[in-house]
């Protein structure tokens, strides 16, 4: 287990699920914890508990995160894992424009704003620095429904995929994480939020840019496979 010896780390989305679970690894691991989220009430008292700096700010908004990374200072590692779901999960089209705009503000917009608050502080400190980007299973793989969301993730994806390109050879390296499902206000059901926090981190110390669950390993690839071949889409097996 990687232990961060005081240096900063970062986390939005840190007052619940994934966030908090990598926010209170990150905290035994001896990290310097700065954290971020827009429920700024939940916020206080996670950051209370470990003993953090709180930002309460919506990452959707640009200007949030530069004040953000100015709170932080050089940080080792940024956690970009503020999310949203949609709340119109079925075909894309049903959708109504406000809610593509919000899913796609936070969810792909706060990766972005994140980088480009972050990324040019990294590469002008000396030391190693790493971000993870969180986005999920349902931007490697696809079903009919997913609305907003699942559009969202494969754009999140692509974009942690166009940053690690960029950053190879520097001193900065990108994990994006896309587990199934995670026991947090988005679901009942799935993983526990502290496994999936563990894995993301051991593979961010590996330098490991993909972190998702073996079991779907074969449907990605076999999306891979369809696209390619130019064979019409078919969802994959429910695990």
């Amino acid at each position: 287990m990687t232990d961060y010896g005081g240096a900063t780390a970062v986390v939005t989305g840190a007052a619940s699920g994934i966030g908090r679970a990598l926010a209170e690894q990150l905290a035994a691991r001896s990290a310097r914890l700065v954290l971020a989220d827009l429920d700024h009430d939940a916020l206080t008292r996670v950051a209370a508990d470990l003993a953090a700096t709180s930002v309460a700010l919506d990452v959707a908004d640009p200007d949030d995160n530069e004040r953000l990374a100015e709170v932080a200072g050089p940080a080792r590692l940024v956690c970009l894992n503020a999310g949203v779901t949609s709340t119109h999960p079925g075909p894309v089209w049903e959708a109504p424009p406000a809610e593509w705009r919000r899913v796609i503000d936070v969810n792909l917009g706060g990766v972005v704003n994140g980088l480009r608050a972050f990324l040019p502080r990294m590469l002008a400190t000396g030391g190693r620095h790493a971000v993870l980007v969180t986005a999920s299973l349902a931007g490697l793989a696809t079903w009919p429904g997913g609305g907003p969301y699942a559009a969202s993730k494969h754009a999140v994806v692509t974009v942690a995929e166009q940053a690690a390109m960029a950053l190879a050879g520097s001193q900065v390296s990108v994990t994006v994480l896309c587990p199934a499902l995670v026991r947090t206000g988005m679901s009942a059901v799935g993983e526990d939020p502290a496994d999936v926090a563990r894995q993301a981190l051991d593979a961010v110390a590996y330098g490991r840019f993909l972190v998702t669950p073996p079991e779907w390993h074969d449907a990605v690839r076999e999306r891979g496979r369809r696209l390619a071949a130019g064979d019409a889409p078919q969802p994959p097996p429910l695990g």
